[in-house]
């Protein structure tokens, strides 16, 4: 069954498969209880609400026996910088939506593995599965300091995706800290999103508050964005482990959208935006949380070019834009 699962992945374009066994509750659970406890996911209550699914993948599927994770990688070297009133996008958004990308191939597996009736289910990070959990257990790569998975000579740029399987296989060997003292990620993060060593407050997080929310972003957090209009990759960009990371194979995943074009954000219009984006991950806070993180990449710019188009948006954008671009004013004096 392993040999088999190991060549569906392979032909599917996933470059590492692990395995782990499934126990009476998923990995780390507690320290995800902990941090929900906290109330570290903010306004994220999609993550309590199926917290029960989480911990026990046997809600899902009875008799699982082995979780078999599996990553593909989607590194790709930056573009040039193009300067000028433009933002920056976190790397895992360069290309196609992963959501589709890699989902679309999990469930070729899935069918499958079903022709050889093997009973199986699993998902992406949209499904109730805490994937990086599993993928420590299985030994594809560790938890990085920065709360991300990192594989050795790989770094931390994967997608990951969690098969259960009701078929007992050897389970892989986990590999242990590969961070030792380094605290380079937790000391770089412009917002000080990290509590500690792998507990992110996502209160604090760029990519929170870029991505998953819709509302005012708090005037305390907006200088610590910068440049970040979509997502934030700095505590990856300094760890030790992605320095040479090997850049990915997949056309889909080509940097096409590493940089934006704030302007036109904010001149356009919602079905020319959703448009633009259609198919990538840069749709998801919708495009009037767009043009809000591009008034505020605008105000911490500097650039006065950006008065005229900051001006009109005042003149005609929604309440929540209008109050965003009335502080990039401020800070360009404008």
């Amino acid at each position: 069954m392993r040999q088999l699962i190991d060549r569906e992945a392979s032909l599917l374009g996933f470059q590492h498969v692990r395995v782990a066994s499934v126990g009476e509750q998923t990995p780390r659970i507690d320290a995800f209880d902990r941090w929900l406890g906290a109330g570290h996911h903010g306004e994220m209550h999609y993550l309590p609400k199926r917290r029960d699914e989480r911990a026990d993948v046997r809600l899902r599927l009875q008799d699982a026996r082995s979780a078999v994770v599996l990553a593909l990688e989607h590194h790709h070297r930056a573009p040039p910088d193009p300067g000028g009133l433009t933002g920056q996008v976190a790397r895992y958004a360069w290309g196609r939506d992963y959501h589709n990308l890699v989902g679309k191939r999990l469930r070729k597996l899935q069918r499958r593995l079903r022709e050889q009736d093997v009973p199986n289910w699993g998902g992406v990070d949209t499904a109730p599965i805490l994937e990086r959990a599993w993928a420590e257990a299985a030994g594809l790569g560790f938890s990085g300091k920065n709360c991300l998975q990192i594989l050795p000579a790989h770094g931390s740029w994967m997608f990951l995706a969690v098969l259960f399987v009701e078929a007992e296989l050897q389970p892989d060997t986990p590999l242990g800290d590969h961070c030792g003292s380094c605290r380079r990620c937790l000391d770089i993060c412009p917002t000080g999103a990290f509590v500690g060593p792998r507990t992110l407050d996502a209160r604090r997080c760029i990519a929170y508050w870029t991505i998953e929310t819709r509302g005012v972003i708090p005037v305390s957090m907006r200088p610590g964005i910068g440049r970040w209009a979509f997502g934030c990759d700095a505590c990856q960009e300094v760890c030790p482990h992605n320095v040479s990371a090997p850049d990915g194979d997949e056309d889909d995943l080509l940097p096409r959208n590493a940089w934006l074009d704030l302007p036109w954000l904010l001149e356009s219009d919602d079905d020319a935006i959703l448009a633009r984006f259609q198919g990538t991950p840069i749709r998801r806070p919708g495009a009037d949380a767009l043009r809000r993180n591009a008034c505020i990449v605008l105000g911490n710019l500097g650039d006065t070019a950006a008065v005229p188009v900051l001006r009109s948006t005042v003149e005609r954008a929604s309440p929540l834009v209008v109050e965003h671009a009335r502080w990039a004013l401020e800070r360009l004096g404008g």
